[in-house]
């Protein structure tokens, strides 16, 4: 694929150049996790790196976006991420609660991760009214990444056993957020080789607070697992197929001809992605545990 470098640089040149520092940054974490045998969180940053990539290079090449892809995108990572973090998650946030003497403590973990997703994610959106020299899409993104690295690192590390199958439906939202966000930056002129930056973001926090001591105690581990549900539980909220009017899915679909029936059909689309999504990581996790 032919790449116009002159368009890179005139369109968001300077974010172009900090998501390749990025990919390189990544190889080198890598090359750190691998010498201290991180290969879960090794296999979850570069699937989430993978997987962005990819949804992208779709986006920024498709002529338009097709609204029946984003919404089944949109619906199956959301789907695959609240069960994901209700089976896997909560569950040991309430146990370790139960361990350190009161199962409360795990669920004021889980009250405090949904707020504080909920509240970077309210506040942070002011960005993009406000108008500052950098891509605001793209920071936003990179922001959730780099936050969502740092929780996977450190879930992780409190308890190496857990399988892979949570981690990557964590980030299964990657594509469609990656396939999204390209055609938005392709709308403003501007390039989507920015995403590099938030595609390697999931690595290049996770594999470092894997690394990082984490004190075995209940208590603790109870409220780091809590706080990672509750975002993990927001992320996933967010990304739940919204086919009301002024949503991202009613703009894409403004595009087409019958719009507003168009909309109306793609809500039961909607539901069955999302119910799809979760069905998939109940299937996975019984064929795993059989």
């Amino acid at each position: 694929m032919a790449i116009n470098i002159t368009s890179i640089v005139n369109n968001s040149g300077r974010l172009s150049l900090v998501g390749l520092a990025s990919v390189v940054g990544l190889l080198a974490l890598s090359a750190v996790g691998v010498t201290g045998g991180l290969r879960k969180v090794l296999v979850i940053s570069w699937v989430a790196f993978v997987a962005m990539g990819l949804g992208a290079w779709l986006g920024a090449r498709a002529a338009e976006t097709n609204p029946h892809r984003l919404v089944w995108g949109y619906g199956l990572a959301s789907g695959a991420m609240v069960t994901s973090a209700t089976m896997f998650l909560v569950p040991q946030a309430m146990g370790l609660g139960t361990a350190a003497g009161t199962p409360r403590i795990g669920g004021i973990g889980i009250a405090t991760g949904i707020v504080a997703g909920y509240g970077t994610h309210t506040v942070g959106h002011r960005l993009t009214h406000v108008d500052t020299a950098f891509d605001t899409t793209t920071a936003a993104i990179a922001a959730h990444a780099l936050s969502a690295g740092l929780i996977i690192g450190l879930v992780y590390a409190s308890m190496p056993t857990l399988g892979l199958l949570l981690g990557l439906a964590i980030v299964s939202h990657k594509g469609p957020a990656g396939y999204a966000a390209a055609r938005r930056l392709n709308r403003d002129g501007k390039s989507a080789t920015a995403l590099l930056l938030p595609a390697a973001g999931v690595g290049l926090t996770a594999i470092p607070s894997a690394l990082l001591p984490v004190p075995q105690t209940p208590v603790v581990n109870a409220v780091v697992f809590g706080f990672a549900a509750g975002i993990f539980l927001h992320v996933a909220m967010d990304f739940l197929p919204n086919c009301e009017a002024g949503s991202e899915i009613d703009e894409v679909c403004s595009l087409h001809e019958h719009s507003h029936d168009l909309l109306d059909e793609l809500r039961t689309h909607a539901v069955g992605s999302t119910v799809a999504g979760a069905a998939l990581v109940v299937l996975a996790w019984v064929a795993i545990a059989a």
